[in-house]
């Protein structure tokens, strides 16, 4: 892996993301505009509890992920994936069909609907993370942006669709999301040919590379999820302890934030596989490189909270709910520099040094102490504000704790930077929470030019690069 495969690689994963930012921000943003508040609100816990579908697969894809990422296409072992794959439509049709069968017994209404869709999403989304896994594994980024590109703007035209002919109940939107999958399925199938049906594996010597995957992949599987349900989990407490409108109100807050960690963990698609393939020497210098342009750019993309707000304000009607749920963002959105630093790059390194128990470990005590401060928030202190000082609080230390892991395996272990970082949180929450718009951006702008010239050097040396090649166009 040389730096030109990986800058090619990290431009079509981002151009790909951009398209998703694209689809992101029309469903995000037009979408709450035209369609009933409690519609939106059911839509929101159908994503909230789909994300989770994943889970499902039981760690097989993950072990996939991890023992071939080093292998190119044609160098995998066609019927052992196929019998894979096989061995995934098995347990995730058993999943859903259980799901499905819960649902009859005991759920009702809307919530009854939503079960439906999640087991069928069980299914779909699953072999839909089959592809994208195997184009990441073996390094065919392009193919991959081709797939995500196709996927998100067909999501989007359906949506756009569905809002033109006046349609508003919320259980299209969600058939919305699971066609496109569909049909990003079979559009991968005719990229990846031979590892679907055909001459596989004994159901014996299935059943054992099975377990080998699960094994290999169990804990990286249980890591991943258990770090996106920090927030899920604060999401789901919110979920039972307010009514749907309130839900509504911080889920429209949590999309926002959703617009920058979807484009932002584009570069993670890229990094496992391309760190697979670079020796070890290399990675102090470009943990540091990254690191530096990560923090950076999300510590500077802050600032567009302020104008970001006021545009909102415009959009929508001053009564909406949703425009009351904006002051709840300037509390949890400074999540996203640790949230996207630990899922983008700690968490990348410390799959190469297969620390996937070490990844749960910290996610998980970080889950449950996370869970009992949310709960105590909610019903104790009945504070949704305090709940989400305590989600960023928790977030952050996450990340720091599994940084220094990183940092001290590779010898790069430097404290002034988390402490400069958490100054930078703390002034953001302080001027965007509690100072006027306009006031709070004033504020944010003359930290970001103190902290500009205390890294004066590091970003001229990441700007540099950039400004040579501006010069010989």
């Amino acid at each position: 892996m040389n730096n030109k495969k990986l800058a090619k690689n990290l431009i079509l994963s981002v151009a790909a993301q951009a398209i998703s930012l694209l689809t992101s921000f029309i469903v995000g943003l037009v979408v709450p505009k035209f369609i009933d508040e409690f519609q939106y609100s059911y839509w929101q816990i159908f994503l909230l509890y789909f994300n989770y579908v994943n889970i499902f697969n039981l760690g097989l894809l993950d072990g996939l992920l991890l023992k071939y990422s080093q292998y190119d296409y044609d160098q995998l072992d066609q019927e052992k994936m196929r019998s894979q794959f096989k061995i995934l439509l098995i347990i995730t049709s058993f999943f859903g069909v259980l799901i499905s069968l819960i649902s009859f017994i005991a759920l009702k209404d809307h919530f009854f609907q939503i079960g439906l869709l999640i087991a069928l999403g069980v299914l779909i989304h699953n072999i839909f993370i089959y592809n994208t896994h195997i184009f990441q594994m073996t390094n065919r980024i392009n193919l991959y942006a081709v797939i995500v590109i196709t996927q998100r703007l067909l999501y989007g035209l359906i949506v756009l669709a569905l809002l033109i002919l006046k349609i508003y109940d919320f259980y299209w939107f969600c058939l919305a999301d699971i066609i496109s999958k569909i049909i990003g399925c079979i559009a991968s199938a005719f990229f990846n040919k031979g590892l679907y049906f055909g001459k596989s594996l004994s159901p014996k010597l299935s059943i054992k590379e099975a377990f080998s995957n699960i094994s290999a992949g169990a804990f990286l599987m249980l890591a991943n999820t258990t770090s996106i349900l920090i927030i899920g989990g604060a999401k789901m407490v919110i979920q039972w302890r307010w009514d749907e409108l309130v839900f509504g109100k911080l889920a429209f807050s949590f999309s926002i934030s959703n617009l920058f960690l979807s484009f932002v963990t584009a570069i993670g698609v890229v990094l496992f596989p391309s760190l697979k393939r670079t020796n070890a020497e290399e990675y102090p210098a470009l943990h540091d490189k990254l690191r530096g342009m990560i923090t950076y750019v999300l510590i500077f993309v802050l600032i567009g909270y302020f104008p970001g707000c006021w545009l909102l304000k415009l959009w929508f009607s001053p009564e909406s709910s949703y425009v009351d749920g904006l002051q709840y963002l300037a509390i949890f959105l400074p999540l996203i520099i640790f949230y996207c630093r630990k899922n983008l790059l700690t968490n990348n390194y410390l799959k190469v040094f297969r620390k996937e128990r070490f990844m749960l470990f910290v996610n998980l005590t970080t889950l449950v102490v996370g869970f009992i401060l949310f709960l105590i928030c909610a019903y104790a202190f009945n504070s949704l504000e305090w709940m989400l000082y305590f989600l960023v609080l928790m977030i952050m230390l996450s990340s720091i704790v599994s940084e220094i892991v990183v940092m001290k395996r590779i010898g790069k272990l430097q404290i002034r930077h988390f402490i400069i970082e958490f100054a930078m949180t703390a002034i953001f929450i302080f001027s965007a929470r509690y100072c006027s718009l306009w006031i709070g951006f004033a504020v944010y702008a003359v930290a970001l030019l103190i902290y500009s010239v205390f890294y004066r050097k590091d970003l001229a040396e990441i700007c540099k690069p950039i400004l040579l090649k501006l010069r010989k166009k």
